[in-house]
């Protein structure tokens, strides 16, 4: 049987014919299926667990003829006589099924290369591209938060809210996407043309996915190649941050569309053809005509969330939207309306309580070094709860970086030796708790107080934890949650 073109097919041909399995029947598995079935190609999705969800999505498939494993050992094995591979974003390459699909020279495309290829050539919505180790999906809600003050339908998609592939195929068409991407996303990339892509910064993280034998230099430097292939192909706008040289170099080596400019954010003085600070002023140099000599006041920093003080990560990301807004021809007015809108997520250096002159505070969220640096430099003096699962990170320089901000450290979760070597090496004289990786519940408890024990008037209690939080806990939120709980059980005393 000869094996279709599928450089050749969009959302108006029919797929009939194709042979593709889905790996993986999560939230993106499950649309890429639903609309590759849809197209009228033969689907075959297969993945190791199930769940009463997943298995009442596979009952709607399988009745409009698919056919679905959701079993251990279903993965183990590509069927025979297969000419696509769509991937979950999560799945390494070194998975059996796709080594295999490699091996036989079968195309292994993510969810985000099937939705790219199944645009509305009539009402083709740009995208809007942000990656990064930390701050995606502040970016990108932010950026969706602005388009939507400008009057645009948009929508936040991608690697946060909705399957992109499911967006692009609704019948009703957006005018712009603001779409977050992961490095696993961007791996299984291989032809978007984003109208402006980001790349916020590049810091350790998700290393324990790159696997074979090289070192750190050599996965760190396959993380970021995976990071900068946003970059690709990009039509307008290149953004990228003054602050970190490596996401300048990626601008720098990328492919791009003939006329793409590249735009710096900075925390400082903008240059020509950059977006940063004046005094309190997040101000344009970019997209103005008489940006040699001038700059555009887009808001201040009084229109941010945390108000006149806001974390200066949170700075960064509203300058890489606004740019990113800009390349898109948002005006001034809209940018600063929909940051003024704009509300982050829960466990983001959420306020959890204030009493006897310390504050507690949540940034679940920081699951990296990098973020957690982000979030500890925001505070001039802290007790440090961290810990978790490291995914190959390293701490050394967070620990140099912060050392003389600690007053303390409480460490939980299964890496944390990777945190207290770290500490031992270059804050030898910061006590440290070490709380274990037991159960959530009581380990929390058993955190707060040990946190309790440590602070003293003016501190901050900060769970930043630097490191993902499924060794404990079902997600960060769950983490952050059981954290707050255990915070406002410790403050309302005992129970009478």
């Amino acid at each position: 049987m000869t094996s279709p073109n599928l450089d050749a097919l969009g959302r108006r041909d029919s797929w009939d014919g194709v042979r593709a399995v889905v790996a993986g029947f999560g939230v993106s598995g499950f649309a890429a299926a639903d609309n590759l079935l849809f197209l009228g190609a033969d689907v075959t999705a297969l993945d190791e667990t199930s769940s009463d969800e997943k298995a009442e999505k596979a009952t709607l498939l399988e009745t409009l003829g698919a056919t679905i494993r959701l079993e251990s050992g279903a993965t183990d094995t590509l069927p025979d006589d297969v000419d696509l591979v769509v991937t979950s974003p999560g799945w390494k390459p070194s998975a059996p099924l796709l080594a295999q699909a490699a091996a036989r020279g079968v195309p292994v495309w993510g969810e985000v290369e099937l939705a790219w290829r199944l645009r509305d050539p009539d009402h083709a919505a740009p995208w809007l591209a942000v990656t990064g180790t930390n701050g995606k999906t502040t970016t990108v809600q932010m950026l969706d938060s602005i388009l939507k003050a400008a009057g645009l339908r948009s929508a936040a998609v991608g690697n946060v809210g909705r399957p992109i592939v499911e967006a692009v195929m609704d019948p009703t068409p957006y005018d712009v996407f603001a779409v977050e991407l992961s490095s696993f996303q961007l791996h299984y990339t291989h032809s978007m043309s984003a109208e402006a892509a980001a790349v916020l910064n590049v810091a350790e993280d998700h290393l324990d996915w790159y696997d074979g034998p090289e070192q750190f230099p050599e996965r760190m430097a396959r993380y970021a190649a995976d990071k900068g292939r946003i970059y690709e192909r990009v039509q307008r706008s290149c953004v990228y941050n003054v602050a970190d040289p490596e996401t300048q170099r990626m601008v720098e080596q990328a492919d791009v569309i003939e006329g793409a400019r590249a735009i710096g954010f900075t925390l400082g003085m903008p240059g020509i053809g950059m977006i940063g600070l004046v005094e309190d002023i997040l101000a344009d140099r970019a997209f103005i005509e008489e940006r040699s000599g001038s700059a555009a006041e887009l808001c201040t920093l009084a229109d941010l969330h945390h108000g006149d003080s806001p974390p200066p990560h949170l700075v960064a990301n509203a300058l890489a939207a606004a740019a990113l807004a800009r390349s898109h021809g948002v005006s001034q007015e809209a940018v600063r309306e929909g940051l003024r809108a704009f509300t982050p997520d829960g466990h983001r250096i959420a306020q959890v309580a204030r009493a006897d002159e310390i504050t507690w505070v949540d940034d679940s969220k920081a699951t990296n070094p990098h973020a957690a640096m982000s979030s500890l430099q925001a505070f001039e003096s802290v007790v440090w709860v961290a810990g978790g699962l490291a995914k190959g990170a390293r701490f050394d320089d967070l620990v140099q970086a912060i050392s003389g901000r600690l007053r303390g450290v409480v460490l939980l979760g299964r890496d944390r030796q990777v945190i207290a070597e770290a500490l031992s090496r270059h804050a030898p004289d910061v006590p440290v708790i070490d709380i274990g990786d037991s159960e959530t519940g009581p380990a929390m408890a058993r955190v707060v107080d040990a946190a309790a024990r440590l602070a003293r008037t003016g501190d901050t209690v900060l769970l930043a934890p630097g490191c993902a939080s499924m060794d404990m806990f079902a997600n960060y939120g769950a983490r952050g949650d059981e954290f707050a709980a255990a915070v406002h059980q410790r403050l309302a005393g005992p129970s009478t």
